[in-house]
């Protein structure tokens, strides 16, 4: 995963210390599918600095049992609850930092009705040297897809992340799930990608390119793609 500074590694430390962790808990590993921008950076199809955690849950019933082992988990490696849902297994956890200026916290965020038509495989995580069962690429690159119409639906946010990911999934023809998109977005796949479109060139501004990607790209690399990164993605995705 792509270290935009030098002090992003004591996160990615306890990123990769939290999900071995989860990962090497019966219960978790056997009812969590990782997924999102950390599970395609360390799938080596994303070249971004990522820092949450996300998974879905496939069984809802099993989602207090989850929540226990997750918050057992937490205790174990001494991670601070700053805020949690009550409503689902979502947590804002802080780690202790010796600079009280540096990125100290951790997002986990557990989706607990996913779509019927995510798919799912394990695969071997080389940076934590194990086996973790997580979505496909068609299923993480479908879902990127429809996230940022479906993100400003229900918070009236932004992130210039989900544009940059589309970008960078569409610009290397990686496939995409049909299926995943037409569930979600509920409308067929033609008019889902005219929605995004028009999505795009209506909401995007620059402000939230820089504003989000700044810190999640190294320099160079946020300086070459910054300006031209929405008519790009508008060009990658009318073209489908």
């Amino acid at each position: 995963m792509l270290l935009p500074k030098p002090q992003d590694a004591q996160h990615r430390l306890w990123l990769y210390r939290l999900l071995s962790a989860i990962v090497d808990d019966d219960v978790l590993s056997t009812n969590l599918k990782f997924k999102g921008g950390t599970c395609a950076a360390m799938r080596n199809i994303l070249d971004r600095f990522s820092i949450d955690l996300d998974f879905d849950l496939i069984d809802k019933e099993k989602m207090d049992t989850v929540r226990i082992q997750l918050e057992t988990i937490f205790a174990k490696l001494d991670l601070e609850i700053k805020d949690a849902s009550t409503q689902v297994p979502q947590y804002f956890l802080r780690y202790p930092t010796k600079n009280s200026q540096e990125r100290n916290t951790i997002k986990i965020d557990v989706t607990t009705n996913p779509p019927t038509t995510n798919t799912y495989e394990i695969i071997k995580m080389v940076d934590i040297d194990r086996f973790v069962p997580c979505q496909t690429i068609p299923t993480i690159v479908a879902n990127k897809l429809v996230t940022p119409v479906d993100r400003f639906a229900k918070t009236q946010s932004i992130a210039g992340r989900d544009i940059y990911d589309i970008h960078v999934f569409l610009s290397n023809g990686l496939p995409y799930n049909t299926q995943v998109i037409e569930e979600r977005a509920g409308v067929p796949i033609q008019t889902f990608f005219g929605q995004l479109a028009q999505f795009i060139e209506k909401h995007v501004t620059q402000t939230i390119i820089d504003q989000d990607l700044n810190t999640l790209l190294d320099e160079k690399e946020f300086q070459r793609i910054r300006t031209s990164l929405k008519q790009e993605t508008l060009m990658l995705v009318t073209s489908l």
